[in-house]
């Protein structure tokens, strides 16, 4: 029986330098091997080609190199980038490169699907088939950071895990793609132009604080009181808001990294005076430094509309007034189905 291949991107360093000692081959061409795998995001063993042929052959017969392919991209009449990528066993996952003037971000995936069926989120209507492995999830980022510098002339400034997943739900390989990025033999990005978007998971926001993570943390809040999360947010019934509170009070007291609330606007639901004077009172009790507040994306099939304009000037007027630091966040892509909540899968 022939021995499975395994992901050579799964090897560290030094387990690649006493994989070529073996072999009798010099150590320096393990460090090759790494840089074509995290540094130039190399596809295939062909790519590699400062390595002779044999030696490509080589790790070929031994190991495999699982990419991701991009299947479609789709640009924004905004300058904005949605790709469709296909994973080495079939599955699609979807990222997005958003251009501004200032920055790029890439807005990326961490499961395929998810599970927490939020009533808002086209995602969320999707089955969670499996997590991402973290080189799938780095493969990602360096796509789109190679798009940015084909496209716009420069790096990738950020990195946002706000797309398909839940990533507290993948934690070790979020955690382990994040290193890669921010590694010098990686994408060399600072950790605080990364953050990590959820749903609420309390545990998971406790266990980022006990790691002494460096990256930032928002919370898709949405609504602000319980009773309202409840209906658009299933998660909430077993990470209420008060857990929520005490998991980033925990997870700033250990990190002291930036916490951003974030809330789109339903109208109707959770966009009134009062609303806002609840949302107040969280902003309170955790030391967040931003209220994001988003605008909504339809999806099909969701009851949810977007408030006029009047309504959501009313309701951040209401929070600035109240010395509430607060933005409101316009959607890049909603003509390609990239916007906040519309990942699923449906490019062209």
């Amino acid at each position: 029986m022939v021995a499975e291949k395994k992901n050579i991107r799964h090897f560290s360093l030094p387990e690649l330098k006493e994989y070529f000692e073996k072999m009798g081959d010099k150590k320096f061409r393990a460090i090759q091997v790494y840089e074509w795998l995290w540094k130039m995001n190399a596809q295939t063993f062909e790519d590699m080609t400062n390595l002779s042929k044999e030696l490509r052959a080589k790790l070929n017969e031994n190991f495999n190199l699982p990419a991701l392919k991009v299947n479609t991209t789709q640009i924004s009449s905004d300058g904005t980038i949605k790709s469709r990528f296909q994973t080495f066993d079939g599955h699609m996952i979807e990222g997005v490169l958003i251009p501004t003037e200032k920055r790029t971000t890439a807005c990326v995936s961490s499961q395929i699907g998810c599970s927490l069926s939020c009533k808002f989120c086209a995602t969320g209507t999707m089955d969670r088939k499996r997590n991402l492995d973290y080189d799938e999830i780095y493969n990602q980022v360096a796509f789109i950071n190679q798009q940015s510098e084909k496209s716009y002339d420069k790096k990738l400034s950020n990195v946002v895990f706000m797309g398909m997943g839940e990533p507290l739900l993948n934690y070790k390989n979020v955690l382990k793609a994040i290193d890669r990025m921010i590694a010098t033999d990686g994408l060399g990005m600072s950790p605080k132009r990364i953050t990590v978007s959820t749903a609420g998971v309390a545990k998971q926001i406790r266990q980022l604080g006990d790691d002494k993570v460096r990256f930032n943390l928002a919370l898709s809040l949405h609504a602000p009181t319980d009773r309202q999360r409840n209906e658009i947010m299933p998660i909430n019934e077993s990470n209420n808001i008060e857990e929520l509170i005490s998991a980033l009070n925990y997870f700033y007291d250990k990190t002291k990294n930036d916490i951003t609330l974030e809330y789109i606007l339903f109208k109707d639901v959770n966009d009134s005076i009062e609303d806002a004077d609840n949302l107040i009172k969280i902003y309170r009790k955790i030391p967040t430094h931003l209220v994001n507040v988003i605008e909504y994306n339809t999806i099909d099939d969701a009851k949810f509309t977007k408030p006029d304009e009047d309504t959501t000037q009313a309701f951040t007027d209401h929070l600035a007034k109240n010395r509430v630091n607060v933005r409101v966040r316009r959607s890049r892509g909603k003509d390609i189905d990239a916007a906040c909540g519309q990942l699923a899968n449906k490019g062209k």
